[in-house]
């Protein structure tokens, strides 16, 4: 088919114009376009390229996600190594090395250090011909990492085409050198959805983002939205003569650097702001562990050099971990409703990071083998992320003499059946479908607020359901009557009566809630919506391809092949007819609308924030989203209101500093016209 000039053109300026949007709103917080425009735009350019396929190009922004999984990853030399950093504890081992330094010199020229914050993620090496991005990888050793390029394409604030048009001399090849991580939110929100869908927890941001980067599957790394920092330019022919130059020409050829980096003249500048960051960074949105310190000037880094380790012009100052130790009373474990049995460690109780902390998960029998943690052991804890407590070592110089290695049990504590560890995971499963850990925990699910949200069914009521055999799957809540719920133990007439008419009006709930009710392995509410929205009934999903539902987009290989294998399983089969029986509607025609032609909110960003007077924060988002707006975790420069309750903390004074507007809840029901 013969290209005309005009497609050819055409093809071009939507890139150009598309780039140009990204950039504005990933990196620079900056929209220059509405979202629904830059949708347009994108498919524009897909149905191009879709018919044209030659004029396809690696810098396009459809291939940040597209190939095929990958079956492994491939070891590549760094064409520079990535050197580690040299750390110190406290301002005393900053001092020194600061001697250190100015020992290797004959005479001291003028010189100043750049602070930036030290970004707890993983780091990557870039490389760009001609300013396209070829080649993204791990770090690894510092010599060798893993090429992860198709990976590194997900991340929206890592240009695929670098800006160049402003340098007279454009370089042949960059070398960029950067974090990847996670912001804290989206890590909660990645957690949350892993919870939801029967998964081990991520135990800190550090961790998912290196587990991330080394997903075989590129659209799973689209999900979890990385953000990347980029600190370190390599470039040649471009009169750069400083670090801090670096970071500018870094910003300008399209990357996102860290706003909050300084240029200090004196080692008190360097140790002021270390103590400013030490309480600042609590209010980040992202994880800091300390600060680099390095020197400005380029030509002083070139007289210093390297030590075999380390380089002598650079240092990472650490703050310190807020860690405790206690001692392992017990070793249990803990069965999920998917089955999953995780590991945990009941200690003595002790406060940490302003809570009080007697268990930690010990996430899998690796991690279990790993520490060799025993009963009696001395451990030392921390509160990974400061949201999870998790073991860090065990201070075996302090292990009682009569201790012995802990070992999985090989039955399910609360079936007998027999555990079984499937060799591609890492987590050690009970199967039985009738596990009461497992029941129990499917009842609970799809009752719980995000799915079927059966006011009075919590776990109390669950226990008390199936200890009296009046359950066997969520199918059975459908047949309770109000004399069996009415003969339990501590219930009464009245409160059978409103459970009985809680579990009726659950029926009335919509098909992306009812989907993620079942309880599918990887599919959390999210996925649940996604799913709903492209398969219109359950009947259609069940007999959809593997291939259909994984070209979904947003649904990757991982949750398509769960989603396939669970809707073919004849008991699952029999438990849909059932609950279709009951009188609940697994179809799009039963999702209810409210106001849907009344859409006030369309294309707005809220962000609530403080305790409400009446609507807790999940009525608020969804009366928000009925409008057609969007809630979201942070402020930013693209956040129209935020909802304003009691007790508001830094979100407020962001907002105001943004100069945001702020909304009570009486406000935001005005504008619904909700009395």
């Amino acid at each position: 088919m013969t290209i005309t000039p005009e497609t050819k053109e055409k093809v071009f300026q939507l890139r150009e114009q598309l780039q140009k949007a990204g950039y504005a709103y990933y990196v620079m917080d900056s929209p220059i376009m509405e979202d629904g425009v830059y949708d347009q735009l994108y498919r524009q350019l897909q149905d191009l390229e879709t018919e044209y396929p030659e004029l396809i190009t690696a810098d396009s922004p459809t291939q940040r996600v597209g190939d095929r999984p990958v079956t492994r990853f491939t070891s590549v030399k760094h064409n520079i190594p990535l050197y580690s950093l040299e750390n110190a504890f406290n301002e005393r081992e900053l001092a020194k090395w600061s001697t250190r330094w100015q020992k290797q010199l004959e005479t001291i020229p003028e010189f100043s250090y750049v602070c930036e914050l030290k970004i707890d993620g993983s780091a990557i090496a870039l490389t760009y011909e001609n300013g396209i991005l070829v080649r993204g990888a791990t770090r690894g050793d510092g010599v060798t990492g893993e090429e992860i390029t198709q990976n590194i394409r997900t991340i929206r604030t890592i240009p695929l085409k670098l800006n160049l048009d402003h340098l007279d001399n454009p370089p042949q090849r960059v070398e960029v050198r950067g974090e990847a991580f996670l912001p804290l939110n989206v890590f909660a929100a990645i957690n949350q959805a892993r919870s939801e869908s029967g998964e081990a927890l991520f135990a800190n941001p550090r961790n998912a983002a290196a587990g991330t980067l080394r997903q075989l599957d590129a659209k799973i790394v689209a999900q979890r939205k990385l953000n990347f920092f980029a600190y370190t330019l390599h470039v040649e022919n471009q009169a750069v003569s400083s670090q801090w130059e670096s970071l500018e020409l870094l910003q300008q050829m399209g990357f996102l650097v860290n706003p909050n980096r300084k240029l200090c003249n004196s080692l008190a500048e360097v140790e002021a702001y270390f103590h400013e960051w030490d309480t600042g960074r609590k209010t980040l949105p992202y994880m800091t562990d300390g600060v680099v310190v390095k020197l400005n000037d380029y030509q002083l880094q070139q007289q210093l050099g390297f030590t075999q380790k380390f380089p002598r012009w650079a240092i990472a100052l650490k703050y310190p971990a807020e860690e405790t130790p206690t001692i392992v009373k017990d070793m249990i474990v803990n069965v999920g409703r998917t089955g999953a049995v995780t590991p945990m460690a009941v200690m003595e109780p002790v406060q940490l990071a302003g809570t009080t902390v007697q268990r930690a998960t010990l996430h899998n029998s690796d991690r279990v083998a790993e520490l060799d943690i025993r009963v009696g052991d001395t451990v030392i804890i921390r509160k990974a992320g400061e949201i999870i407590p998790e073991v860090v070592r065990v201070l075996t110089d302090l292990r009682p003499t009569n201790t012995v290695p802990y070992q999985m049990p090989r039955d399910c504590p609360e079936c007998s059946s027999p555990l079984i560890r499937p060799k591609t995971e890492a987590v050690t499963r009970c199967v039985n479908l009738s596990c009461p850990a497992i029941l129990r925990g499917s009842i609970i699910h799809w009752a719980s607020r995000n799915a079927l949200d059966i006011k009075g069914l919590g776990e109390k009521m669950t226990i008390l359901l199936l200890e009296n055999n009046l359950v066997t799957s969520v199918a059975d809540l459908y047949s309770l009557t109000v004399a069996q719920i009415a003969s339990l133990e501590r219930m009464g007439t009245k409160s059978a009566e409103n459970l009985v008419k809680a579990i009726a009006e659950s029926k009335n709930q919509t098909y992306d809630r009812l989907l993620y009710g079942l309880g599918i392995r990887y599919v959390g509410s999210t996925n649940a919506k996604i799913l709903t929205e492209n398969f219109s009934t359950i009947e259609e999903l069940s007999q959809a391809s593997f291939e259909s539902i994984e070209a979904v987009y947003g649904i990757g290989a991982e949750i398509a092949q769960s989603v396939f294998e669970w809707v073919r399983i004849p008991a699952n089969q029999i438990l849909i007819r059932q609950l279709q029986d009951a009188g609940l509607e697994f179809s799009s025609a039963s999702t209810t609308s409210t106001n849907k032609t009344d859409q006030i909110f369309s294309g707005k960003t809220f962000v609530i924030t403080g305790t409400l007077p009446t609507l807790k924060r999940d009525e608020a988002k969804k009366l928000i989203e009925q409008a057609g707006g969007k809630v979201t975790g942070s402020i930013s420069q693209k956040t129209d209101y935020l909802l304003l309750g009691e007790n508001a903390g830094s979100k407020l004074a962001k907002a105001e500093q943004l100069a945001i507007a702020q909304l009570s809840e009486a406000d935001l029901l005005n504008m619904l016209s909700i009395n």
